[in-house]
């Protein structure tokens, strides 16, 4: 980061106006609740505003973004309060929903290894090397969490009419 401040500024809001949508996506991915999404998003960037090395490029900082995010949210888990709370994988929610928010909801009930993997791979575009790398795992590895989350989907959407989600 450089250091005069209104350098700093015109990076964090640019990373703002790039990733602020995939941060969102991630913490709902772990959180699933609003407020808690706020309250992650906004520690991100300040830690982005607080990170003093420069980035080597925008795919650096992305997958810093992407690391420091899941890591919150993993830190966010472990607060004493979150574990005496209801969480939404504990709701039953009708999976007879035919709709892409039906399709959604059975991607946000995936076990987290998957999540993760599904996230990455198709939504944020990653290949399976880069995210073994952020996420801190073996390329074998992560194609075993896509293998198996693709079967979990492709066993929980059987009624689909297209059924081509994935």
């Amino acid at each position: 980061m450089e250091n005069t401040s209104s350098g700093t500024n015109d990076i964090v809001v640019k990373a703002l106006n790039t990733y602020s949508d995939m941060v969102r996506r991630i913490c709902l991915m772990y959180l699933k609740n609003e407020a808690d999404i706020e309250d992650i998003f906004q520690n991100v960037f300040l830690k982005l505003l607080q990170h003093k090395e420069p980035f080597e490029n925008a795919a650096h900082e992305k997958a810093w973004l992407c690391r420091v995010t899941i890591n919150q949210c993993k830190d966010f888990h472990k607060i004493f309060f979150r574990k005496h709370v209801c969480s939404i994988d504990d709701l039953e929610i009708p999976t007879e929903d035919k709709t892409e928010e039906g399709v959604l909801w059975e991607v946000l009930l995936l076990p987290q290894k998957y999540r993760n993997a599904i996230y990455l791979y198709y939504y944020e575009n990653y290949q399976i090397s880069e995210i073994a790398k952020i996420l801190g795992k073996k390329e074998n590895t992560v194609h075993a969490h896509l293998r198996r989350a693709k079967a979990i989907l492709k066993n929980r959407l059987r009624g689909f009419e297209d059924g081509n989600y994935f």
